[in-house]
């Protein structure tokens, strides 16, 4: 085993814009109380599409909280970027004369799905009804998956490194160890997260070649993954950011540290195998305990993928099983996203999010719309559980076939 690193890499500030709360505060407490939000999607638009239920941001002004000029030049996923990404340097104690200081400190990460959807079928819309002098120019910058990195950080002045990572929903946890190494190896602050806005109508007929979306038009029934009428899940739009720095400065300059990123691993099985996923995931699971130096014993709350799949609900069972052993079946696990939709890379960020929060209450928040789980696992239904917590595991896998698992440690903790 590796000692571990001097320069842990830490979570300090948290920022989300969810279907079920734009604060951390107002998400928290819908999240622990169980609040399910989904409903009958109502963007412009979709009323004709066998797509009925999803999970809408619907509390979320953009001009109240990006600049009209960054406004025009972005997608409604980077607007829910630039929004968390402020929240969480807030939350952080980072104010804009700090990351002035040394602008080249501070680095930028995400992970998107399918990027700006609506902005470019817009701009299409235009070519198609008025000409190509009617096309905007930033229709070229837009759309791209890689626009809420660069808008952060144009935005914001960061300097660091920055990238984007493509992997799925899975992209979103990979995401946070990309921001976690580039810690360790000498950055001083990392701005990381995903967020997503897939209800827009071309975005939304992309999806419908997906077989494992749901149809359900019944908003209750809709996503209930773990049960004998699991049919798929629900989208959802909103993500988070969080702010990762190195645990001694983050000391150093009097921030609280609300968990470290321990260990972090991911593997690939391919699209839609879902019964292969079961040996991908234990693989990533036991690659993220080794990297965090932690016993499988030592998790005290996982935080699932939950995909609502009747096949991918019981790899991710079996895969529980099979990296954590006789722990795997009395270990509490919850999906807190069946309240709000699984906004695909945004989805586990929200997770981490979620499973911060959890540990910093002691208090793991239910599974909504789900009574009567038929997988051999501890599921947390109904209620939110009161437990001592001091260890989650986050889990996640795409669509396309990519699987990853995280560790996170309240406060202080080991990462090789």
């Amino acid at each position: 085993m590796s000692e571990p690193h001097p320069r842990r890499a830490a979570i300090t500030g948290i920022g989300l814009v969810a279907p079920n709360g734009t604060s951390t505060e107002t998400f928290w407490k819908s999240t622990r109380e169980g609040i399910s939000v989904l409903d009958r999607i109502t963007r412009e638009g979709c009323g004709h599409l066998p797509l009925r239920v999803a999970g809408e941001v619907r509390d979320f002004d953009p001009p109240t909280v990006v600049e009209e000029r960054y406004l025009v030049q972005t997608d409604r996923f980077t607007h829910f970027a630039m929004a968390a990404a402020d929240q969480a340097l807030d939350d952080a104690g980072l104010d804009r004369t700090a990351t002035d200081a040394a602008p080249f400190s501070v680095g930028v990460v995400t992970a998107a799905g399918s990027g700006g959807g609506e902005f470019g079928q817009r701009e299409l819309q235009q070519l198609w009804d008025k000409g190509s002098r009617f096309v905007g120019p930033y229709q070229s910058i837009a759309w791209f998956y890689a626009a809420s990195t660069g808008q952060i950080s144009i935005r914001r002045g960061f300097k660091g490194p920055c990238g984007v990572v493509a992997a799925d929903e899975a992209g979103g946890l990979d995401a946070l160890a990309h921001a976690a190494r580039a810690v360790r190896r000498g950055t001083d602050v990392m701005v990381a997260g995903a967020t997503e806005a897939p209800l827009a109508p071309y975005s939304m007929v992309c999806q419908l070649g997906y077989e494992e979306l749901s149809v359900v038009d019944d908003p209750e029934r809709a996503y209930r993954p773990f049960t004998a009428s699991a049919c798929g899940f629900v989208p959802a739009e909103g993500g988070a950011m969080l702010v990762v720095e190195a645990e001694a400065s983050a000391r150093r300059r009097g921030a609280p540290v609300r968990a470290t990123l321990a260990g972090h691993a991911a593997t690939f099985t391919g699209a839609s195998r879902w019964e292969q996923s079961r040996e991908g995931l234990a693989q990533a699971i036991r690659g993220a305990l080794a990297e965090a130096r932690c016993a499988p014993e030592e998790i005290d709350v996982v935080f699932a993928d939950a995909f609502g799949v009747p096949e991918a609900d019981r790899a991710e069972a079996l895969a529980i099983a099979d990296a954590l052993g006789a722990h795997g079946r009395r270990v509490p696990v919850t999906a807190p996203k069946t309240a709000f939709g699984r906004g695909y890379s945004a989805a586990p960020v929200l997770d981490v999010a979620a499973a911060v929060l959890a540990l910093e209450h002691g208090l793991i928040p239910p599974t909504p719309n789900v009574f009567d789980a038929c997988h051999d696992l501890d599921l947390v239904t109904s209620r939110a559980r009161a437990a001592e917590l001091r260890t989650a595991l986050v889990l996640s896998r795409g669509l396309m076939g990519s699987n990853a698992a995280l560790v996170l440690r309240l406060g202080a903790g080991d990462a090789s």
